[in-house]
């Protein structure tokens, strides 16, 4: 029978050393592979110019719906200084005089010092109207003068539970806030961005996803209305890339959220596309960020007794994961310091003893640092870690606001990927977008590596924890398919599983793996059909 999708003219990569000349496609899956998919012929043969076709990349951890709003307010992402920030909002601003309120992002916190950013540098950009932007990692935020005013931010208001506001020697807030408890204070007064806002900002997710070879991504930030742009894209047979949903939950109101995590999830189970959209995770803030000194640690900074931020105490923590897994639920909990991770890993490890056995797969995203003795648990507890290798180099981030807060001892356990994956743990490739880049070969490339883009150190930054080029590509295909429970469907090329690929212009496994980062996608397909196209 004939097929409608030959892939010929480059590698298929099947796995670490293992490889195929040709693929075919019917329908929505893989049917034939080598000299059987080109006997069978096909209505349309794809030549791969001598590129690679993989399967299509998982996004473990990433925050689409964010990541499309952001190009709703000023452009600051991409920008080198405070200058050339505020001179963009400035732009903005001007561009829309009528706009009561101005909120974007995402700036780079390594840009002032100790990642404090003033409000009188904004004032110069706009000093009638509120401003607020978000950092990179989303866990601080900058904002202006008016914007402090109209929340009543001054020298006598106390620091929120769970949150931080920077402050001036006099005692006067200084224009940064930590944590979504801090910049709360200012983002609760801001109109929320409408649902047909959400929806063209998912549309521009996906497509940018889709640009990137990805074909799977976990939304792991989503309220209670968080589905709604998904269910909208869904409908409009427009949902281009396959999504699962981590619903957050909140320390203060958990139990309340019990009954509508059901609730939302049944409404997506009822739109009856579970390969294209589910919605079986629970997320959890277990601490903040390093460069923020808000992850909690179980040792202090350096050159102080701050231990970071638990955002749950222990025992909450615990009772909440045992609660959900008990519900059906996957859970995901955000963990960067070491205390962070241990706390999670006995959330879970409690759920495993408490509730009866299931398959419940839980998640523990970033693990930027972790006690040695607590790494074993992960493989014991059959946690998937997904990690963000990208932030595994010794970019500004790392060098002006990271290290220096853990001091060198603590800054070379950092990121233990390979330790991992000796260990037998489960590793995901996530990228935590739009915190960082969502090109998953990028965070492969620098996994393999642990250089920065100058290609520094030149022996890579805690060369131990390497992981190989072929072990990443593992971690984002058939890792990230694990995650999601469709290890059986989806994340590798083989007869019967779906035809989700991505084709690359280059054999980046035949190459130096800094040069990988050169590869560019030309074209990804979901389920046979294209998604995105170079051309």
């Amino acid at each position: 029978m004939t097929a409608d999708l030959l892939f010929t003219g480059g590698q298929i990569w099947l796995g670490p050393g293992r490889r195929s000349t040709a693929l075919a496609v019917t329908g929505d899956r893989v049917s034939a592979l080598g000299d059987d998919a080109v006997a069978a012929g096909a209505a349309t043969v794809i030549d791969l110019d001598g590129g690679l076709l993989l399967p299509g990349f998982s996004d473990g951890h990433c925050h689409p719906p964010q990541a499309g709003l952001e190009k709703i307010g000023p452009l600051v992402s991409d920008l080198e200084s405070v200058e050339a920030i505020v001179a963009e909002v400035a732009r903005f601003a001007a561009a829309n005089p009528d706009l009561e309120w101005i909120k974007g992002g995402s700036y780079d916190p390594s840009l002032a010092e100790g990642g404090s950013f003033l409000a009188t540098w904004l004032d110069e950009a706009v000093s009638d109207r509120p401003v607020l932007l978000k950092a990179h990692d989303y866990h601080t935020a900058w904002c202006n003068s008016k914007a402090l005013e109209l929340a009543g931010i001054t020298a006598e208001t106390p620091d929120p539970e769970d949150g931080v506001i920077d402050r001036l020697p006099d005692g006067s807030p200084a224009g940064t806030l930590r944590e979504p408890a801090g910049y709360g204070l200012v983002e609760s007064l801001f109109p929320a961005a409408t649902l047909a806002q959400q929806t063209e900002a998912l549309r521009f997710a996906c497509n940018a996803q889709a640009a990137c070879g990805v074909t799977w991504m976990q939304d792991a930030w989503v309220t209670e209305e968080g589905h709604l742009p998904y269910l909208e894209l869904l409908k409009a047979d427009a949902l281009t890339v396959r999504s699962n949903l981590a619903w957050l939950a909140e320390p203060d109101r958990w139990r309340d959220q019990l009954e509508i995590f059901g609730k939302v999830r049944a409404e997506v189970d009822a739109a009856g596309q579970p390969e294209l959209l589910s919605a079986y995770s629970i997320k959890f803030f277990a601490d903040g960020v390093i460069e923020s000194a808000t992850a909690d640690m179980l040792e202090p900074y350096v050159d102080t007794h701050d231990h970071g931020t638990a955002i749950w105490e222990p025992a909450e923590l615990a009772e909440a994961v045992v609660a959900i897994d008990a519900l059906g639920f996957q859970t995901h909990i955000h963990a960067i310091g070491d205390a962070a991770v241990r706390n999670s890993l006995n959330a879970i490890e409690k759920a495993v003893k408490t509730n009866p056995e299931w398959d419940r797969r839980p998640v523990i995203t970033h693990v930027q640092l972790a006690d040695p003795v607590d790494l074993p648990r992960f493989a014991e507890l059959n946690v998937t870690a997904a990690m963000q290798t990208f932030w595994a180099q010794q970019d500004d981030l790392m060098l002006q606001l990271t290290a220096p807060r853990l001091g060198e001892e603590r800054s070379s356990r950092q990121y233990p990927v390979q330790t991992l994956t000796k260990l037998g743990a489960r590793v995901s490739i996530a990228s935590d977008w739009p915190v960082s880049t969502n090109y998953p070969i990028d965070a492969i490339a620098v996994a393999a590596t642990r250089q920065n883009a100058a290609g520094l150190p030149s022996e890579g930054w805690v060369p131990e924890e390497r992981l190989p080029l072929e072990d990443g590509l593992l971690a984002a295909t058939e890792g990230g398919a694990y995650q999601g429970f469709a290890e059986n469907s989806r994340g590798k090329l083989a007869v019967g599983f779906l035809a989700d690929l991505v084709w690359l212009d280059r054999d980046i496994t035949a190459e130096d793996p800094a040069k990988a980062r050169q590869a560019q996608v030309v074209g990804t397909w979901v389920g046979g059909k294209p998604t995105y196209s170079r051309s």
